[in-house]
């Protein structure tokens, strides 16, 4: 196991009897130990990472993406739409009723 300057790595069982070795590994101890350890070295490998990762040049916050503004302005481009087209069949002459069908 891999546990460079980390204070409570578990015992190296390649020293201890088998009887030694059997009991440590039946109570946990080892068990505890090693998962200490690894996650000791997940800790300090993830701080390395964010230590040396390039850092952020683009600030990226919730609400200002996308390809416009919204939904209000969608509303607002189609209300403006209706409105005018309900000027431009007030400004129709009463001729045929029929000839504008085409518009629409």
């Amino acid at each position: 196991m891999r546990s460079a300057g980390i204070r409570n790595k578990p015992v190296d069982r390649r020293y201890l009897s088998d009887q030694d070795k059997a009991d440590y590994n039946n109570s946990g101890g080892y068990g505890r130990a090693a998962t200490a350890v690894k996650r000791a070295r997940a800790y300090r490998g993830n701080m390395a990472y964010q230590n040396n990762r390039p850092p952020r040049t683009v600030e990226r916050t919730p609400g200002t993406g996308g390809f416009g503004i919204g939904l209000g302005a969608q509303i607002a481009r189609n209300r403006e739409i209706g409105q005018k087209n309900q000027m431009f069949e007030q400004l129709r002459s009463d001729m045929d009723p029929t000839l504008y069908d085409i518009y629409k």
